[in-house]
């Protein structure tokens, strides 16, 4: 949907685009407060100020650079920048907390990693601009997933909690970013109906987006976020083959199968040592559904 905002609809502004995503996300989250749909509330245990300003601050470099990448690259070349965040999230788990994870692991997340660049290695489209900014955005991925992580199950913040607390900080960091990434003339873009349906139903997924990657990342780790989002990208691959007789190629069809094979063996060992100590109804996702708030094991 931000391709077809970025370069069907001609929204040249990539960053606006993120702004108005978070706008929107705010906003949708005062609605369910306010009704009672669902409680804000934040966890009785405090978290320093500075967690939430860099959280806040690596969103917006996330969101921001994510969907400027988006705007010069093809989705095959943004898909495969995707993929060094895996390698960049476990050094910097390792780095920041001393976290390891087997050699098996290593093996899947390799596997799926070369899945899914030979599946799309057919829709690059190399942009050296581009490229630039998708390098650029791959520290701010890896460290806005794994804080992401570490509030929420360290802390006991609940995915919309902590997106409340935060937006504003977005927000502002959006607002300083725009001047260096976003060319002038948002104010003369042709708002017509068909043109603003379609980026406000962009900024609703964003919101939908966030909020279920909130969910994941609460839920599971940075890595599993990283490797569901992969999943995505076979499934959308595989979809297309199966649904819609698209064909992109035997190559591509045995990456993403291939890669799929290494998502089962990561998912496999991610359950081996939670399955005989956790029980489904402590499930922090669960848990949340049923009443805004984690429980303290971590799946």
């Amino acid at each position: 949907m931000n391709k077809l905002v970025l370069v069907t609809v001609g929204f040249n502004y990539p960053i606006f685009l993120s702004f108005l995503h978070y706008v929107c996300s705010w906003l949708i989250m005062a609605i369910l407060n306010a009704l009672s749909i669902l409680s804000l509330s934040t966890p009785s245990k405090s978290t320093k100020y500075s967690s939430l300003l860099s959280l806040g601050i690596v969103m917006s470099l996330s969101t921001g650079l994510a969907n400027v990448s988006l705007k010069y690259n093809s989705v095959g070349f943004y898909q495969m920048a995707k993929i060094a965040v895996t390698p960049a999230i476990v050094l910097a788990e390792f780095v920041l907390f001393r976290k390891k994870i087997s050699f098996l692991k290593v093996l899947a997340l390799t596997v799926v990693s070369v899945g899914v660049a030979v599946a799309t290695v057919t829709d690059l489209q190399f942009h050296f601009f581009g490229a630039c900014i998708a390098v650029a955005w791959i520290v701010p991925s890896a460290v806005n997933k794994i804080l992401w992580s570490n509030l929420q199950q360290q802390e006991n913040w609940t995915a919309l909690a902590l997106m409340w607390k935060t937006t504003p900080i977005t927000l502002f960091f959006l607002v300083m970013l725009m001047p260096y990434l976003d060319p002038p003339g948002v104010l003369s873009f042709k708002w017509d109906f068909y043109n603003s349906t379609i980026i406000g139903a962009s900024a609703v997924l964003g919101f939908l987006l966030q909020w279920s990657g909130a969910l994941a990342l609460g839920a599971t780790s940075a890595t599993t976020h990283v490797v569901l989002g992969q999943f995505k990208t076979c499934v959308i691959l595989l979809g297309g083959f199966l649904i819609f007789g698209s064909n992109p190629g035997p190559i591509s069809i045995l990456g993403a199968i291939t890669a799929l094979v290494g998502m089962s063996l990561y998912t496999y060992l991610n359950l081996q040592p939670s399955s005989s100590k956790q029980s489904p109804s402590k499930s922090k996702l669960g848990k949340e559904n049923a009443d805004g708030s984690h429980a303290d094991e971590s799946v």
